[in-house]
């Protein structure tokens, strides 16, 4: 999905020029072609759509080993029960570039409408891509529908006109989403 003028992109203000937009659409851009990469190519599943002034995404792959401090070290943890990773990417509506410093939750919902869970999604430094996620422990492979609640960042916004934005909570729903654990 490509990012349109909402929110507001609007060049003629004291803090933006249609330069500087066209630089952030740019920066947009290049985000989009590393999510649908991950969504559409490394990930088992994958999607976007629009929520309010965000476009959301996500990308379904089996648990993955990664990096957490322990005890003020970095130190590797492999996946122990949980069988699948969750990953959630977040975009500017307007622009399309990657929104940092969210409180991003997921919810997933099994086949017969039971609720798996719901957990915080933190943000994760990837090679690739900045998103939100976490390993999850799921009962198995199938479809699922995924629902993500995004609320509003408490971080500052330069520009009168266009810094009015990320001001509402949103949810949003992906249904038919794939599931491979390779538990089944």
């Amino acid at each position: 999905m490509a990012p349109q003028d909402y929110p507001p992109m609007d060049p003629d203000t004291d803090e933006a020029t249609a330069e500087q937009l066209d630089a952030a659409r740019a920066q947009g851009e290049a985000y989009g072609k590393a999510l649908d990469l991950m969504a559409n190519k490394v990930a088992d599943d994958g999607g976007e759509q629009r929520a309010g002034d965000y476009l959301i995404g996500y990308a379904i792959e089996k648990a993955e080993g990664m990096y957490m401090f322990d005890k003020g070290e970095l130190v590797w943890t492999e996946p122990e029960r949980e069988n699948l990773h969750v990953e959630v990417a977040v975009r500017d509506g307007g622009d399309g570039r990657f929104v940092p410093c969210l409180d991003v939750y997921a919810t997933l919902i099994d086949a017969d409408g039971n609720e798996v869970g719901t957990h915080k999604q933190p943000m994760l430094w990837h090679p690739m891509i900045y998103h939100y996620g976490r390993n999850w422990e799921v009962p198995g492979d199938g479809e699922y529908t995924l629902r993500v609640r995004v609320d509003p960042p408490t971080f500052m916004r330069h520009d009168e006109v266009n810094g009015r934005r990320f001001a509402d909570p949103v949810e949003c729903e992906f249904t038919g989403v794939k599931v491979k654990t390779g538990q089944d």
